[in-house]
């Protein structure tokens, strides 16, 4: 069983989103948990608790006065998902819905035993939408985070497995938590524990757990996909964070090949041909001789993969995995209008992107975006890498451009979404 106590090391990824997190350093974690055993760290080994990130009042609020709408809440009662038809209803006048939150029945059902749990809370909740954003871009993986509410010596759901990596974060009341080591090791999405359910509560059942520990306000445990797990709140009621994180895994790899062969094979001659007239296509035997021919051909033509083609396809996944930091459109279509050269602008927090030259023709710079590419022309090269560099940079210093042309370019990065302000007016996603 893993000790639930102290750290395998002094030193911590201080400042980091990941930090927060784990009681060990960052190479350590690399290195030792990431993907292949849990972790857990106590709060007196943590740089603070996380009520910032989300408390009860907060969550009060979020249930009762921002007309929250499935799927951001499900309900749960002895491990069965309710019909979200007995705690929703119409939106009443002017919001011509029919599944807003009731408070009333949520109040009812939690009464009632019933855990409650806030989905998708890194798209609506500002503290979570900052730091979620942070961790995925220390991670290289997109994030996301749920909170689970448990009343009083309650679960909220029996052994299972999740199909990606998360975060657990006690936020207040204490929760019996025990693990245990997988069934199915690094399961795909395509993969979920349910397929598994015999072999699950077998060995929930009947082996050790691997972690077997109360967690407490400001505690944090760290779980790779396939773990089983199941938690019961104590004495009070219990409130956790779930950050989930949806690894890229080397089967993404393989579905990237795949789409790309799609696309390039399309064009093969040799693999559009009609197979002959009257085959049985049940028949193994008939179809072995053209599976061979298939088989070389996609021999070749993996050899042959494009790393760049490849790479495409699997950054578009992570880029569009999660969103960048937050634009506020009436404050910043101001400051676009009022742009000077002594304003400072920062890249966007979170934003995947890529530059590249482009030496088809005339080279040109070419600024490649989860949804779309942007074109420049190759005298601004120096200006881009300067601004995109992830650093405040005031306008009148970007490189190789007169004052106009320093304009021209930051207006145009504005209007696009990739830099923003390098003070945003509320204080979210601030340059580290």
């Amino acid at each position: 069983m893993l000790d639930a106590g102290r750290p395998l090391s002094s030193r911590r990824p201080a400042g980091t989103a990941l930090g927060r997190c784990i009681a060990v350093d960052a190479e350590q974690f690399a290195g030792e948990y990431w993907g292949s055993r849990p972790l857990l760290s106590r709060a007196t080994d943590l740089p603070r608790p996380f009520d910032d990130l989300l408390d009860l009042d907060a969550t009060d609020e979020l249930l009762s006065r921002r007309g929250l709408r499935t799927p951001f809440l499900r309900i749960a009662r002895n491990g069965e998902v309710l019909d979200s038809r007995q705690f929703t209803g119409p939106g009443g006048v002017g919001a011509e819905i029919a599944d807003q939150v009731r408070d009333d029945q949520v109040a009812r059902l939690f009464a009632d035993g019933c855990t409650v749990v806030l989905q998708g809370l890194h798209r609506n909740h500002p503290p979570l939408i900052d730091f979620v954003a942070r961790l995925s871009g220390e991670l290289g993986h997109p994030c996301q985070a749920n909170a689970y509410l448990t009343p009083t010596a309650s679960r909220g759901f029996d052994a299972h497995y999740d199909v990606h990596d998360v975060f657990v974060l006690q936020l207040s009341g204490r929760k019996h938590w025990t693990v245990h080591r997988p069934v199915h090791e690094d399961p795909l999405r395509s993969q979920p524990w349910d397929r598994y359910r015999a072999a699950v509560a077998r060995r929930a059942d009947t082996d050790q757990p691997v972690i077997d520990a109360v967690l407490e306000p400001g505690d944090a445990m760290y779980l790779p996909r396939g773990y089983l797990h199941a938690a019961t709140a104590q004495a009070e009621v219990s409130a956790h964070l779930t950050v989930g994180v949806h690894v890229v895994t080397r089967f993404a790899l393989v579905e990237a090949v795949l789409a790309v062969l799609a696309g390039e094979l399309a064009g093969e001659p040799e693999l559009r041909r009609s197979l002959p007239l009257g085959l049985d296509a049940a028949d193994p035997e008939q179809l072995a001789p053209h599976l061979d021919a298939v088989r070389a051909v996609l021999g070749d033509a993996v050899r042959g993969s494009q790393v760049d083609a490849v790479a495409r396809r699997v950054r578009e996944r992570v880029w569009n995995g999660g969103r960048p930091e937050p634009v506020r459109p009436l404050a910043h279509a101001q400051f676009l209008a009022d742009l000077r050269t002594t304003d400072t602008v920062r890249l966007r927090a979170g934003l995947g992107h890529r530059l590249r030259v482009e030496p088809t023709g005339p080279d040109k710079l070419v600024l490649e975006l989860a949804d779309r590419t942007i074109t420049f022309p190759p005298g601004v090269a120096a200006a881009l890498r300067h601004a995109l560099g992830g650093d405040p940079v005031a306008v009148g210093t970007l490189p190789g451009l007169d004052e106009p042309s320093q304009l021209v370019l930051v207006r145009r990065l504005l209007r696009e979404g990739v830099l923003v302000p390098a003070a945003a007016a509320d204080g979210t996603m601030p340059p580290q």
